[in-house]
């Protein structure tokens, strides 16, 4: 679980979280947008490290994080990492998920929640164990000619069948970007939050062979492999544009961005039900990345702002979670949600936590911080088991229906 919690002052919110300028949106003057974009009008950001949680429940989730995180292994976390690099596994890998097809993507929340650790707590045990992370992937990405490096299985392979338009290898995998993007995230974390450079440098390498694979593909055969879940990989790749200013990235996160499902949302029109719910999420949190980082484009951060609209007033529940059996239920009809014991995602209430606040950042409104703290208290906060770490991956809301816990080191779902 990656922690957050904030507080208002005027109209500066406290964020746990990385610092980044604003950029505009809608119809505003240009020199409004210089303003916003130099950070003159612009809501930040605090850093990690400027905000200290005192007694209350946060704090008791911050320990149990802490004595969670530190009882994983790093070595079997970065085994999957070695062995598709062709280099001696250091130990075994983890089960479930991690032997499973998504091998590899844990490791890239880790990182994340390393350096949110760090800097949060100053412990440096984690911010050591970061270090060695990034060194050994980086020893994995010098066995690659062309930057990649990654833990799926025969992940090698699949690429370059992929550059060529073969998608035979890349239909068969799980969610091959979708784990790829935990990674992405994991480097960019670690060198943002986490002051680690030579995490900057995996980082620019990976996102320069994913811009050499993509650009073999034709518009269709893009749109075929968007069909497979993707994360937040336009949202991340908006951030290495903002990271080395260079344009080439912000093209690349827009390639994961369906033009058609930005143009439906900025229309207006909501086409949501029966869709997979924590697939749509992250892909919207990117529009508003592109958003304000583009600085040109408002069909984008329309879109966002629509989308955060209709999920949260037309498809959310009291607590703040949406979807049952990960997927969006209709508009008017919630009995699915009640009968099911696969009710609302923790995944999809986490990154919708995420889109919120980058569209208060850019247009703080009441309505968006309302939400947030609505769904921060009331799911959240209570998806962890007190004291051993334990996570819960649906939230039911069937009448006699109850919480399943994970067990530490044992269950590896994700975000």
């Amino acid at each position: 679980m990656i922690r957050q919690g904030w507080k208002r002052t005027g109209l500066v919110l406290v964020q746990l979280g990385m610092l980044f300028p604003l950029a505009a949106i809608g119809q505003q003057s240009k020199q409004d947008l210089q303003q916003l974009y130099s950070g003159k009008l612009a809501q930040q950001r605090f850093k990690l490290s400027e905000v200290q949680l005192l007694e209350s429940p946060f704090l008791q989730a911050e320990k149990t994080d802490l004595h969670y995180i530190l009882q994983l292994n790093t070595d079997r976390l970065l085994a999957p990492y070695l062995r598709e690099a062709g280099l001696p596994a250091k130990a075994q890998s983890y089960g479930n998920w991690e032997s499973m097809g998504l091998d590899g993507h844990t490791a890239g929340h880790y990182l994340t929640a390393l350096a949110q650790m760090y800097r949060s707590t100053g412990n440096i045990e984690c911010k050591d164990r970061m270090d060695y992370m990034i060194r050994e992937l980086h020893r994995c990405q010098q066995q690659s000619l062309e930057g990649y490096v990654g833990g799926i299985p025969g992940g090698k392979k699949m690429w370059q069948a992929l550059a060529q338009g073969d998608f035979s290898l890349f239909d068969k995998e799980w969610v091959p970007w979708y784990n790829l993007h935990k990674l992405f995230a994991g480097l960019r974390d670690s060198y943002l939050i986490g002051g680690n450079k030579e995490a900057k440098e995996i980082l620019i390498k990976l996102s320069n062979w994913a811009d050499r694979l993509l650009s073999k593909l034709n518009d269709a055969q893009i749109r075929q492999m968007l069909r497979t879940e993707y994360g937040g990989m336009n949202a991340v790749l908006a951030d290495v544009a903002q990271i080395t200013g260079k344009q080439k990235y912000l093209t690349l996160a827009k390639k994961f961005s369906s033009p058609q499902f930005v143009h439906q949302l900025e229309q207006k029109k909501d086409s949501l039900t029966g869709l997979h719910a924590n697939t749509q999420i992250p892909k919207v949190i990117g529009f508003e990345r592109i958003a304000q980082v583009s600085l040109a484009d408002s069909s984008y951060d329309l879109a966002a702002r629509f989308f955060w609209h209709t999920v949260v007033e037309n498809r959310s529940i009291s607590f703040g979670g949406n979807s049952v059996y990960e997927h969006f239920n209709p508009t008017d009809d919630f009995s699915s949600m009640i009968e099911s014991v696969q009710g609302p995602e923790t995944c999809n209430s986490y990154n919708m936590l995420k889109l919120t606040e980058d569209l208060f950042l850019s247009r703080p409104q009441g309505d968006y911080m309302d939400y947030y703290e609505r769904c921060l208290y009331n799911h959240i906060l209570s998806t962890q088991k007190p004291g051993t770490g334990g996570f819960v991956y649906f939230t039911p809301i069937r009448p006699s229906a109850y919480r399943v816990y994970s067990a530490p080191k044992r269950i590896f779902g994700v975000v």
